[in-house]
């Protein structure tokens, strides 16, 4: 699922840090560090999204621009291969070949928000950090990855990084400023009104993806691969509740604070 919440989401993980004053500086300067360094990571997949789209077109492969039909509808193709890496033949997307394994590893970075909510770090729930950063691992190693040939000819794709890269963008830039200054009014009505555009975008597109791998999954790895992303498509619904219901409740607090001010 996409836009983590961390407080996200989109990982609801609020980088607040303790109160003990010999540590504070010390998680403050670190969180600070990971945050502006993630911004700017996110934000060189978000302008790369943009620049390669505008060039070649949405879902384009090599010397061939996206049509209607490459949303998917009908049998999509595949061949046989092995292990987690790419399998069966066919082209992939451009955007993917040229920033897949940035966008792959730049989230593998993430699994780290889930230490800072377990060990206390920040102020983040487990179970929605968690199920953020687990969401979308699945899509980036188990779903993108062995499969581009199914997945990065979709404009879905696409929209998917759009969405992904402008929520981190975001909320990045958001932990940086509110823990060392405040937060510019901008940023933070997009941090709390975005993702009523960007949450459905995101989670849209993930599902979307994940329903084009479902029969390379059950040609590569088994039939029991087919039931448990369709299973991960059924869990989208709940999860998809669970999130917006913590980002809403975020924004209640924010904007209930915004009303006290004035």
């Amino acid at each position: 699922m996409s836009l983590k919440d961390t407080t996200p989401r989109s990982r609801p993980q609020h980088p607040t840090p303790s109160k003990t004053p010999s540590i504070t500086s010390t998680k403050s300067i670190y969180l600070t560090l990971y945050n502006f360094g993630s911004a700017i990571l996110w934000a060189n997949i978000l302008i790369r999204t943009v620049l390669i789209t505008g060039r070649e077109g949405w879902g384009a492969t090599e010397g061939k621009r996206w049509s209607f039909r490459d949303w998917g509808f009908g049998k999509v193709g595949g061949g046989k291969g092995g292990g987690f890496g790419r399998v069966g033949g066919g082209e992939v997307g451009v955007l993917y070949g040229e920033i897949g394994e940035v966008v792959k590893w730049t989230q593998t970075l993430a699994l780290v928000e889930v230490l800072h909510s377990l060990f206390g770090i920040v102020r983040a729930p487990l179970l929605t950090t968690a199920m953020q950063v687990a969401s979308r691992i699945l899509l980036v190693w188990f779903i993108v990855s062995p499969f581009p040939h199914l997945t990065t000819t979709s404009p879905a794709y696409t929209t998917m990084l759009l969405a992904w890269s402008f929520t981190e963008v975001i909320r990045y830039s958001y932990f940086v400023f509110i823990l060392n200054t405040s937060v510019p009014s901008l940023l933070q009505w997009l941090r709390y009104n975005g993702f009523f555009i960007l949450y459905p975008l995101g989670i849209g597109s993930e599902c979307w993806l994940i329903w084009r791998s479902v029969e390379g999954a059950e040609r590569e790895w088994g039939r029991w691969a087919g039931w448990v992303l369709w299973g991960v498509l059924a869990a989208y619904v709940p999860g998809a509740w669970v999130l917006y219901g913590h980002m809403m409740g975020q924004r209640r607090r924010v904007m209930r604070g915004k009303g006290k001010a004035k």
